[in-house]
């Protein structure tokens, strides 16, 4: 047997069976420090598929730099066949900086596929593309709610894709959200390359949340074994199938005030029930919001304090609420029993 080439990205070469973290440098900031977009592969002694896992494309996002993190102690890739690329800090700028954004306030999340000539965003992008995706045969892209507003752990799809919806079933995250490509994203400018992306969304942003760091790590690992790359020693199946979402719906403050939440993220609810109120700072004045329809809520507001239209409660349409409330039980008890993946892990 032919033995296995080594693996190159940027100026570096990664022999099989070893690894290796790569700096790909971005820019040099006005006061000459130079900066860069970190990737570390890990390149298995045997052939198989590429796999990159990425984080912090929103610098506030930090739960996927911890799911990296674990993930690249988990004994299982010792003996990973393919390759592995693990971008834990896309946008280093807006980490540093506890931002969403980059310096120039563009959400890197809209500008790809990029431009090799065009802004930083563009630039940062373009280095994405041509380093990460074009080598890889399947992103897992970890993101989380914005500041102030939480994700119950969630993949999401792009519609009418099979492969997609076959390896979010794998990962078993508790809810499955159908939802459309935007422009100048990376499942967009990766897709139209003929590559797949999982989305993952969970947590809030500059916050860690156990269960949700649990549910990506133990999803990640399951769609590697699902490809054939690591073995499935430790590896759970998922207990239930998880909920799929056709559509979702952004519920808004219908007044200003302080917001009162009656019901948790992750919780099923039916038409008509009263999932929190606002108020007045006097008690003079309150307005409920009520659920429109049968769902799950996928995400909420976590600050109390609301203006008027501000976003407080994302609800995901649901077929069944009695079909979907055994499933999510069992998916959601997995996740608290399920191990840590390091002894010495305390959140």
């Amino acid at each position: 047997m032919a033995k296995r080439q080594p693996f190159t990205i940027g100026h570096a070469t990664v022999a099989p069976g070893s690894r290796l973290t790569v700096d790909l440098p971005v820019s040099v900031l006005s006061d000459h420090t130079p900066v860069t977009m970190s990737a570390h592969v890990v390149h298995g002694r045997q052939d198989g598929p590429t796999v990159f896992v990425s984080g912090g494309v929103h610098g506030d996002e930090v739960i996927g730099v911890e799911i990296i993190r674990r993930l690249l102690r988990a004994p299982n890739l010792a003996t990973l066949k393919g390759t592995l690329i693990a971008v834990p800090i896309v946008n280093a700028f807006g980490f540093i900086n506890h931002s969403r954004y980059l310096p120039d306030r563009r959400d890197l999340n809209r500008v790809f596929p990029g431009s090799e000539n065009g802004s930083l965003a563009s630039r940062l992008a373009h280095l994405f593309m041509t380093e990460i995706v074009a080598r890889s045969d399947l992103g897992i892209d970890l993101h989380s709610a914005a500041i102030h507003r939480t994700n119950y752990p969630q993949i999401r799809i792009s519609p009418d894709n099979p492969r997609t919806k076959e390896l979010a079933s794998v990962f078993g995250a508790p809810i499955v959200i159908q939802s459309p490509l935007r422009d100048g994203s990376l499942r967009g400018a990766a897709k139209a390359q003929g590559k797949d992306i999982l989305l993952y969304e969970a947590g809030e942003g500059l916050r860690l949340d156990e269960l949700s760091i649990r549910a990506g790590l133990a999803g990640i690992l399951r769609v590697l074994r699902h490809m054939g790359m690591v073995p499935a020693k430790r590896i759970s199946k998922p207990k239930a199938a998880p909920q799929f979402c056709s559509s979702s719906k952004w519920l808004r403050a219908p007044m200003g005030g302080i917001l009162r939440i009656y019901k948790a993220d992750g919780e099923l609810v039916r038409k008509g029930d009263l999932l929190g109120a606002v108020s007045d700072p006097f008690g003079e004045a309150s307005e409920d919001i009520i659920a429109p329809f049968d769902g799950l809520i996928v995400g909420r507001a976590v600050m109390p304090v609301v203006n008027e239209g501000d976003a407080v409660f994302h609800l995901g349409r649901v077929g069944s609420v009695e079909k979907a409330e055994d499933s999510m039980e069992d998916i959601n008890a997995q996740l608290e029993d399920d191990p840590m993946f390091d002894e010495d892990e305390i959140i």
